[in-house]
């Protein structure tokens, strides 16, 4: 990017660039008026905007619901631990011997006549109605229940952290279309007051060329001008359309709403650390380098839980059932028991607890990785911010040169010691450093505002409401 940043070059653009301010193309007077708007608002300070932005952003809306699926995946996994009870209702009909001499016994119908050969061997069919209760319950499950509960606790930490980087990003997002719009709204003021100013130089010289005092060549050039400043205000009046419509969408609102954004982007003072701190701080309360130790952590549970495959499993049930020849009869029956189960040779354990071991090496080295990338985030936003200062230093200083240099060249035109191509190149020179300090100005703010989000503590506007 260029080091004059993005106003920078979209105001070299419009200076310099626009073939139709070359050609010397006059345009209308007046700026195209911007679409219809829906509705206009009330007058919206910056902390109502990002309240504003908090509660109608599809963004938290996503991350509510992720929170809401961690807690039913914490349900879930609890479940684990508690007995399951089923309720069962079988109906079966058939003359396959065992079911038969098996079924007469659970209906307690068999008497002595079932023991004849020829009924053993080809029983009648018989229908079974069987009414069962049945309850299993582990006791122990190889530690599978509790790693999965564990996990999803920490996805529970993993989704508020998301919540919060989500919520820092919108606020962030909210300063630069707050900003943009009052940013928009100067822009749109100096382009018009240089609008006036080029009226009325193109007026005065008119009057002098009708009287001889001038060349037309002078005239033409005043006209050139004025067809140029008049391009840049309705350059200038599209960007503050398009940054309503920007807001808006940050917002959450209708995209045609015009909001009342008041204020100034004025000089205003700023005190962030140095590199090393606010590296410190970022690897301490950045959310996403949380959310990243908390993928650590839920790579060791599942190691963990992969090891529990080595260890034997301990169950216990019991059912209670009736069985009839219709539902209105039959026969009750209960049983407990418990059981204990080792694996005597299982390669997908084995397996398992490798995969696990390798998603933990995955998990650790993205941490990793990420430290390294918030690092260089920080110190990148933190010269950004040192240069949109020193920018705006500089073109503070600037406009005032240029405003008196218009001065003393304009006398000078009036006195007939100077050109009329050094006015215009000084008041070209004095509206471009009043767009460039406007320009540093929202710079400044921004690169503050990244500042804070690069070390994770933008968690409020304070800073930026004046």
């Amino acid at each position: 990017m260029s080091r004059y940043g993005p106003c920078g070059v979209l105001l070299v653009f419009f200076l310099f660039v626009c073939p139709e301010a070359q050609a010397g193309q006059a345009l209308p007077a007046q700026p195209s008026s911007p679409p219809q708007a829906i509705e206009k608002s009330e007058a919206l300070t910056l902390p109502a905007a990002v309240e504003m932005a908090l509660q109608n952003n599809p963004r938290v809306k996503a991350v509510l619901s992720g929170r809401e699926m961690m807690d039913a995946q914490v349900r879930e996994a609890r479940s684990g631990w508690l007995p399951l009870l089923q309720f069962s209702e079988t109906f079966t009909r058939s003359n396959n011997p065992v079911f038969v001499f098996g079924s007469l016994l659970e209906q307690s119908r068999f008497g002595p006549q079932n023991f004849a050969i020829d009924s053993l061997n080809n029983p009648d069919p018989l229908s079974n109605f069987r009414t069962a209760v049945n309850l299993k319950w582990a006791i122990f499950d190889q530690m599978e229940s509790s790693a999965r509960v564990a996990q999803a606790r920490i996805g529970q930490d993993q989704a508020d952290h998301q919540k919060e980087m989500v919520r820092q990003q919108i606020r962030f997002e909210v300063l630069r279309a707050y900003f943009g719009v009052l940013l928009a709204q100067q822009r749109t003021e100096v382009t018009e007051e240089a609008v006036k100013m080029a009226e009325s130089d193109r007026s005065r010289i008119d009057d002098l060329f009708r009287s001889g005092r001038v060349v037309q060549s002078d005239l033409l050039s005043a006209e050139v001008q004025l067809a140029e400043f008049r391009q840049q205000q309705v350059q200038a009046s599209g960007d503050l359309v398009t940054a309503h419509a920007f807001l808006n969408t940050v917002l959450g609102t209708p995209i045609q709403t015009i909001q009342s954004v008041t204020g100034q982007l004025i000089d205003k003072q700023f005190s962030p650390a140095e590199t090393d701190e606010l590296i410190r701080q970022a690897l301490q309360s950045r959310p996403d380098y949380a959310r990243a130790g908390s993928a650590v952590r839920s790579s060791e549970e599942g190691v963990r839980g992969a090891r529990g495959n080595y260890l034997p499993r301990v169950d216990v049930f019991s059912s209670y059932g009736i069985s009839g020849r219709d539902l209105a009869s039959g026969s009750s029956d209960y049983a407990v028991g418990a059981g204990l189960t080792f694996n005597l040779f299982d390669l997908g354990r084995g397996a398992r607890l490798d995969k696990a071991r390798a998603a933990q090496s995955t998990a650790t080295a993205e941490q990793e990785h990420l430290a390294n990338q918030i690092r260089l985030e920080v110190i990148q936003a933190y010269q950004d911010y040192v240069s949109a200062k020193e920018r705006m230093k500089v073109a503070d200083r600037t406009v005032s040169q240029a405003q008196e240099a218009l001065r003393i060249v304009q006398d000078r035109y009036k006195e007939g010691l100077t050109t009329i191509t050094e006015v215009l190149r000084t008041e070209t020179a004095y509206l471009r450093s009043r767009l460039n300090l406007i320009c540093a100005r929202y710079d400044h703010y921004i690169g503050y505002a990244r500042v804070l989000m690069a070390t994770g503590k933008l968690t409020d506007v304070a800073p930026f409401d004046s």
